[in-house]
């Protein structure tokens, strides 16, 4: 049986840096020939789309984007955040509904578990932004020259998942 992948690209374009896991996947979608079995998702800020997505079954997501870990800006992080996350009460999935657009990928996550559309397996590739505070389009040149570096990673991640 072949596993199927998604890789789902998040963030806001016009939020600077932000917007670099839709920059990663737009890389990977024109320049880059996947599997048949791998799918891109451009989610944006839209998390409740992207957990839409989950509902088609998937057994392994890969989501890229920025994230706020203290290093250097430009430093890529490949995290598995399901291993990290607590359980989920109703109380916790209730406050979390506050924001309907999950444009966090840790809420994101915790509705899909609690729907029961979780993969299996999670990845985050993540880069830590030098700026995504004002309406500001374009990545800075730090994060921007952490595109291929990313690109790399998810690549790699497909190329293991798809090895198992």
């Amino acid at each position: 049986m072949v596993m199927k992948l998604l890789v789902a690209g998040m963030g806001n374009v016009l939020r600077g840096d932000d917007g670099f896991g839709i920059r990663v996947v737009e890389e990977l979608t024109t320049n880059h020939n996947l599997p048949e079995a791998v799918d891109i998702y451009e989610a944006g800020i839209g998390g409740i789309g992207l957990v839409q997505e989950l509902m088609n079954g998937y057994d392994a997501l890969i989501v890229v984007d920025a994230v706020e870990k203290g290093g250097e800006a430009g430093t890529i992080y490949v995290l598995e955040p399901l291993e990290h996350q607590t359980e989920i009460t109703d109380e916790k999935l209730h406050e979390s509904m506050v924001d309907m657009h999950y444009a966090d990928p840790s809420k994101v996550l915790s509705l899909a578990k609690a729907l029961n559309v979780c993969p299996p397996k999670v990845f985050l590739v993540g880069c830590q932004p030098e700026y995504v505070d004002d309406a500001v389009e374009g990545l800075r040149p730090p994060v921007k020259r952490a595109v291929p570096q990313a690109v790399k990673e998810v690549l790699a991640l497909i190329d293991d998942l798809l090895k198992r």
